[in-house]
């Protein structure tokens, strides 16, 4: 008998272009919304999702035919999120000045997540960031 049952990792990859950005926050929500409290997540996953996908077509780079890949997941009652670029080099959190337009994304992440990181993705090109998220109470 099953007593529990665990959801599966979401996958999905969409193409390099900022225009992606609301299907996949539309695949996010849809995801959450099969989770029994996916809405405790929702408000912090959509920005941070926004953010992340938003660094990946910004900074990567890639050709047409190398998607951006994301990832959801929950791990321990905490949503994971992955954001998979083809950019080898590794994003660093700084601190933006008042008077700049952006290079804020990652203060968000960082703000916002319980933790967050980045790696290099092992069999293939390119990077992942992930961030977990923590469900809000109610």
């Amino acid at each position: 008998m099953l007593t529990s049952c665990r959801p599966r990792m979401f996958v999905a990859r969409l193409d390099s272009r900022t225009e992606s950005a609301p299907l996949a926050r539309y695949l996010l929500r849809a995801y959450l919304s099969g989770l029994p409290s996916g809405d405790r997540y929702r408000d912090a996953a959509e920005l941070l999702l926004g953010e992340l996908f938003a660094n990946a077509v910004q900074h990567a780079n890639a050709p047409d035919d190398r998607p951006i890949e994301v990832r959801f997941t929950l791990v321990n009652s905490r949503l994971r999120l992955e954001v998979h670029d083809a950019r080898t080099a590794l994003p660093s959190l700084r601190i933006a000045a008042h008077d700049d337009e952006h290079g804020r994304g990652l203060f968000l992440v960082n703000e916002l997540a319980e933790r967050w990181g980045c790696a290099s993705r092992p069999y293939d090109i390119g990077k992942f960031v992930w961030a977990h998220i923590a469900p809000t109470t109610v």
